[in-house]
C-alpha cells in the first residue's frame, strides 16, 4: 500500500467516524456565528474528535477546520499538506431534519485538494478520491452526466448569502437564478456545497454554481468532482483555484454554456447596478 493510500484510508475512516456522530448524536446547543448562520455543539464535537484522530496518525500534517478556521486564505498561507474539514457541510439542513448534510474533509497540498472525502450518513452515501485515481460513490467509480444542452440539465445552485451584504448579493443570486430558471430543464437548492459538487461528479445534476469558494466547503466537492471528469472552474470560466471567487462544475458538454450564462447574468447586473458578482462570504 503506497503512502497516499494509507491517507486515504485514514481519511476514510475519520470521515466515517464524523459520520457516525452525526447520524447518532444530538445537535446539542445552537448558537449564531452571524446572522443566520448557526453552528451545533456537534459541529465542534466533531472538528475536534476529527482533528484528534488525523493529529495522532498523521502528526506531520496540519489540521484546519471550519469551526476553529483562524487563516482564511488557506491557497496563499498554508504550504505543504494540509487537512480541511467541514464537519457538518449543511448545518441548517441538520437542524430542521433535512438529511441533505455530510462530512467533507479534504487533504491539501499547497492549497490545491489531492485527496477529498465527503460521507453523508442519512444517504447512506460516501464518496471520495485521490488526484488522477478517478472518483468513486460507495466504492463504485463515478463519471459526470451526459447532458449536452442547458435546456436538458439539471443545475443546483448554492444557498443564497447571509450576513454581511446579503441584501445586494442576494440581487444577483436572483438573477441567477431567474436566468437559469429560463434556460435549464430544473434549477435545485440541496444547501451543501459538498453535495453539489459530489452530485454533479455521479450525474444525478449536470451543473452546480457555488457562489463562494471556502475550502472547508468545496476542497473535497472539487476534487471528485474533477476526478469523474467533470470541468470546475471560476465563474469566469478560469480554471478552479483556491484564490477563486466563486465554484462552478459541470459536465464537459454544458460547462461553457453555463458559464456564459452566468457571464451575461453578470454583465447586466453590473451595467443595471453598477456591482460585480460577490463571493458569500
Amino acid at each position: 500500500m503506497s503512502d497516499n493510500d494509507k491517507l486515504l484510508e485514514i481519511a476514510r475512516r475519520a470521515a466515517a467516524e464524523g459520520a457516525y456522530l452525526l447520524s447518532t448524536a444530538d445537535p446539542g446547543k445552537v448558537s449564531a456565528k452571524s446572522e443566520r448562520d448557526f453552528v451545533t455543539e456537534l459541529d465542534v464535537t466533531i472538528e475536534r474528535t476529527l482533528s484528534q484522530i488525523l493529529e495522532a496518525k498523521t502528526p506531520e500534517i496540519r489540521f484546519v477546520g471550519e469551526e476553529s478556521i483562524q487563516e482564511l486564505d488557506l491557497g496563499q498561507r498554508v504550504s505543504g499538506l494540509a487537512w480541511v474539514l467541514d464537519p457538518i457541510d449543511g448545518t441548517s439542513n441538520f437542524i430542521h431534519g433535512i438529511p441533505l448534510c455530510a462530512v467533507s474533509l479534504a487533504l491539501l497540498q499547497d492549497g490545491s485538494p489531492i485527496m477529498g472525502v465527503i460521507n453523508a450518513p442519512f444517504l447512506s452515501l460516501e464518496y471520495f478520491a485521490m488526484q488522477r485515481r478517478g472518483a468513486f460513490a460507495n466504492e463504485k467509480p463515478i463519471t459526470t452526466g451526459r447532458s449536452e444542452q442547458l435546456h436538458n440539465s439539471i443545475i443546483s445552485i448554492g444557498d443564497y448569502a447571509v450576513g454581511a451584504n446579503a441584501r445586494y448579493k442576494n440581487a444577483q443570486r436572483i438573477s441567477l437564478t431567474s436566468a437559469l430558471a429560463a434556460n435549464v430543464e430544473r434549477v435545485r437548492m440541496f444547501g451543501s456545497a459538498a453535495l453539489d459538487l459530489a452530485w454533479v461528479a455521479e450525474g444525478r445534476t449536470d451543473g452546480c454554481i457555488i457562489m463562494s469558494n471556502n475550502p472547508w466547503d468545496t476542497a473535497a466537492g472539487v476534487l471528485i468532482a474533477r476526478e469523474s471528469g467533470a470541468i470546475v472552474t471560476d465563474s469566469d470560466g478560469s480554471d478552479h483555484t483556491a484564490h477563486a471567487r466563486h465554484t462552478i462544475a459541470a459536465n464537459p458538454a454544458i460547462s461553457r454554456q453555463l458559464v456564459r450564462l452566468i457571464a451575461s447574468v453578470e454583465n447586466e447586473h453590473h451595467g443595471r447596478h453598477g456591482l460585480d458578482f460577490q463571493s458569500e462570504y
